[in-house]
């Protein structure tokens, strides 16, 4: 299995990192994307994902810190990727939900990050929240300048936003939200777009699938992920990480070149 969205830098996992990668790979975790959410924790990221064979990392700044990157410009993620194990740009988008930062400072750090992706070939990694109409539109400017890969983490938005993602060859992850009871609509999206365009994470340390909701979430909790995805499309769980694996590998390449 590829989790492709983990936050190994964050507090939750400073005491026990190793054995928090442990019990993924024996679980049958076999590569991690670690998620760089700020600049000055990119060296973090890169640390850990230089520490291990199994562990391949992002460059880019969250929506949340977009007011404390305000002059981000897209030479300093071009920098980043650079480095052989910086497989994709991120996680950057839009998060209108909490507003923590104010809605241009991160429609510009979007863009910065995209325009990154367009001239390096990696994918970037799209958050987004209460904000499906103005990520669609950005996607779509910004794609009609030139392509880029997209990957919509964590996917909760509504059906337009995904129909229009699935239009500009985007990917989806699904994490354990896919698990929730009340997770009524996101199953229903889900279940609506192709299985080659879905891919899995954890987003640990937050959104523990069920039956460990409530709880830390960690990478070796992948496989409740994959099982909410089989059963939502009436597939097995070993047929739904194979799959979703290859397509992480498709929409990843550069892993393939180290």
């Amino acid at each position: 299995m590829f989790d492709t969205h983990v936050n190994l830098h964050a507090e939750a996992f400073e005491s026990d990192l190793e054995d928090v990668l442990s019990r993924a790979r024996d679980s049958g975790v076999s590569r991690f994307l670690a998620i760089c959410d700020r600049l000055d924790n990119y060296p973090r990221v890169k640390a850990i994902a230089e520490a291990n064979a199994d562990i391949w990392n992002t460059a880019g700044v969250h929506p949340h810190h977009a007011k404390d990157f305000t002059g981000l410009e897209a030479s300093s993620l071009l920098q980043a990727a650079n480095d052989p194990r910086t497989v994709a740009i991120g996680e950057t988008g839009l998060d209108f939900h909490y507003g923590y930062s104010a809605e241009d400072d991160q429609i510009a750090n979007f863009r910065r990050h995209i325009e990154a992706a367009r001239e390096t070939g990696l994918p970037v990694v799209v958050h987004t929240r209460d904000a499906d109409e103005m990520t669609a539109s950005i996607l779509e400017e910004e794609y009609a300048r030139g392509a880029f890969g997209i990957l919509l983490h964590c996917y909760t938005g509504g059906q337009d936003l995904a129909d229009r993602g699935l239009a500009l060859g985007a990917y989806f992850s699904v994490s354990g939200i896919l698990s929730f009871k009340n997770a009524h609509d996101v199953r229903k999206v889900m279940a609506t777009i192709p299985l080659e365009r879905i891919i899995l994470e954890t987003d640990c340390p937050y959104l523990a699938p069920v039956p460990y909701r409530g709880r830390r979430n960690e990478p070796a909790y992948l496989v409740h992920v994959a099982e909410a995805l089989a059963n939502l499309h009436g597939r097995t769980a070993k047929e739904i990480t194979s799959i979703c694996e290859n397509n992480a590998l498709t929409l990843f390449k550069k892993i393939d070149t180290i």
